[in-house]
């Protein structure tokens, strides 16, 4: 399969102008050459650490024997079944390269205590989990990591032949697991999370998971030369362009539908919302990615601010203003995350930083360190109670009155519904067919994400993106709670506090957010969903 992008229409109006440009200012080859002064001056000094990604498939090459060597250790043991313990980029792009290989792998990037729990209930003597992250100090990923260990322990298992850390070189996160004598995989420090599709966070779990990761690396390295390439020729400098440079009838298309459609690859929109998200969603700017299937509202409603970008089998023929792209995971990774760069220094921002997630972070704790102080519900209905953040729900007494108050407040010109479902996906996937529901409802784009997960991702582009978003959280009570072992909080308070941070942040932002708080999940997302219009 080879890599190809087609586009027609209007995408072919912003290729023609602008991938000309991108090609004589050297673009494609200054990225393969590290050059970090692209993006601009206030951009070197965080793009000086960070393109590391364009020689992953190679640099990564070395730790293809080491990681089957560990798994037929596993697999002679008896350990057959893991578990990542990851949040974005961590997490993301192993649920892509394992789902499209058709290999199981259980992704736990959730503090929701029921998904934490489903987790926990596995065969734990076939059980090894990989813990993910650059430095450690992500509290979701701790959590995760503490609760296995003590479930290790307490079912007289040697927590470290079950243990494998996935961190950066010198990270804090190393000098604990050294200290705890826990086998350790070094990713390159000069890649950014979401990034990393291609180094050890992603070889790691998919590797010891069963997939073919030296195939997946082959597929990029075929590539690469392509992608550097500064020719009118280079898929990236063309989604690139289309991404950022699209015109529609009122201005640029900010949002683009991401379909997958006929594609062998599973989840690949998924992937490429938080690569997109949070590379270019800041000051004020940003292209807001939309995971779509064919049937979807927003392909059909003549949305003149999106792009529909289908990832399809082959991309030889495309109608319509839309963007087609095909070709093997390991190339499509690469390809993305040079057309996401090339898209932002057209938009003229830096696709690196990420400096709205932190505060997220931060309301987070400060909503855990004052959990007794909850704000109590304005009304509860159905067995739901109902919460707003700079949202006025005047005489609404129902659920259907409080949807009706936040969907009044999308802007038919450019706004957008984003629907967060702190939720356990494993117990509830039915949650995501809100998506379809509130799209037809408002005939505007509508985002789903799985929280906590989505604060590490297309978190970002909420706070820093353009103000055009209103935000619905869905919160549901754990059936039964777990504590955080040695922590002072339990998953249940975790995750709650994670909600009314963010609630307290986009508030702060001025956008509209409506909470409603389930009482038992099944039930609350039915009467969610008869109650929208």
């Amino acid at each position: 399969m080879t890599l190809k992008v087609v586009t027609s229409g209007t995408a072919s109006g912003a290729v023609a102008e602008f991938v000309p440009v991108l090609v004589a200012d050297k673009v494609a080859s200054r990225i393969a050459a590290k050059d970090f002064t692209l993006w601009g001056k206030d951009a070197e000094a965080e793009s000086a650490i960070r393109l590391g990604w364009v020689n992953s498939a190679d640099d990564s090459a070395p730790l293809i024997d080491s990681i089957i060597a560990l798994r037929d250790e596993f697999a002679a043991k008896g350990v057959t079944r893991f578990v990542l313990c990851g949040m974005g980029g961590s997490s993301l792009a192993p649920e892509v390269i394992t789902r499209t290989a058709g290999v199981e792998l259980v992704v736990l990037d959730s503090t929701d205590a029921d998904q934490v729990g489903d987790a926990l209930s596995g065969d734990l003597t076939k059980t090894a989990i990989v813990v993910s992250s650059k430095s450690g100090s992500t509290v979701e990923t701790d959590s995760q990591k503490r609760i296995f260990e003590k479930a290790f322990t307490d079912a007289g298992i040697d927590k470290t032949d079950r243990v494998v850390i996935v961190t950066d070189p010198g990270s804090p996160m190393e000098a604990a697991a050294k200290a705890d004598g826990y086998r350790i995989f070094n990713a390159d420090p000069n890649v950014g999370g979401r990034y990393s599709a291609l180094t050890a966070f992603g070889i790691v779990p998919s590797g010891l998971a069963g997939v073919d990761i030296a195939t997946l690396l082959a597929e990029a390295r075929e590539v690469a030369p392509l992608l550097a390439s500064d020719s009118a020729e280079n898929p990236a400098l063309i989604l690139g362009a289309a991404l950022a440079k699209t015109y529609g009838e009122y201005g640029y298309r900010d949002k683009i539908g991401i379909v997958t459609d006929g594609t062998p690859i599973v989840g690949f929109g998924d992937w490429a919302e938080q690569l997109i998200a949070e590379s270019t969603g800041k000051i004020g700017k940003g292209i807001l990615p939309v995971v779509l299937d064919p049937q979807s509202q927003e392909l059909h409603s003549g949305l003149a601010d999106l792009l529909a970008v289908r990832v399809v089998a082959d991309a030889t023929n495309v109608g319509g203003d839309e963007v087609a792209v095909s070709g093997p995971l390991g190339a499509q990774f690469l390809l993305w995350e040079y057309a996401t760069v090339v898209a932002s220094r057209l938009i003229g921002i830096n696709p690196f930083d990420q400096p709205d997630v932190e505060s997220a972070k931060i309301a987070a704790r400060g909503m855990l360190e004052q959990r007794d102080a909850v704000i109590p519900a304005q009304f509860e209905n159905a067995g739901i109670e109902v919460r707003s953040t700079s949202l006025e729900l005047g005489s609404a007494a129902s659920i259907a009155d409080a949807i009706k108050a936040l969907l009044a407040q999308v802007s038919d010109d450019d706004g957008y519904l984003s629907v967060q479902a702190y939720l356990d996906r494993t117990s509830v996937p039915e949650a995501a067919e809100l998506r379809d529901l509130f799209a037809k409802a408002t005939r505007r784009p509508v985002t789903f994400g799985w929280a906590p997960r989505f604060l590490h991702s297309t978190g970002q582009y909420h706070k820093g993106g353009p103000r055009q978003g209103v935000y619905l959280q869905i919160v549901a009570k754990a059936s039964q709670d777990i504590q955080v072992p040695g922590r002072d909080f339990s998953f249940g308070e975790l995750i709650a506090s994670q909600a009314a941070g963010d609630a307290k942040v986009l508030g702060a932002l001025d956008r509209p957010v409506l909470t409603l708080t389930l009482g038992e999940a099944k039930a609350g997302l039915a009467a969610i969903k008869n109650a929208i219009a």
